[in-house]
């Protein structure tokens, strides 16, 4: 079963925010291009929603999908849809960042 993809607005701020800081520190291709490999990350949650890992800890049915060892995809399942909660430093404190 495939499932809907969808993105939080802070998840969106999050995408955002990165975008304009690998921009600053670089410049629009690369921060287009690093952007663009996160959303497929993301996309790609249709097919596989369980994949990564549970973490009750930081809410009810909340799971993380490392991606490229230096952000966490932070994530859960409504029904079919598959909501990205925050899109993070992996070695930021999750917890208060997630409360809804």
């Amino acid at each position: 079963m495939t499932h809907a993809v969808l993105l939080s607005p802070l998840a969106t701020q999050d995408l955002i925010a990165l975008h304009g800081w690998i921009m600053e520190a670089a410049d629009r291709a690369i921060a287009d291009a690093y952007v663009d490999r996160i959303e497929q990350k993301i996309v790609s949650l249709a097919e596989f929603p369980l994949r990564g890992t549970p973490r009750s800890d930081l809410g009810a049915g909340v799971r993380t999908l490392m991606f490229e060892r230096k952000l966490l995809i932070a994530y859960h399942l409504e029904n079919t849809e598959v909501i990205a909660l925050r899109v993070i430093s992996g070695q930021r404190e999750l917890s208060p960042l997630l409360e809804r």
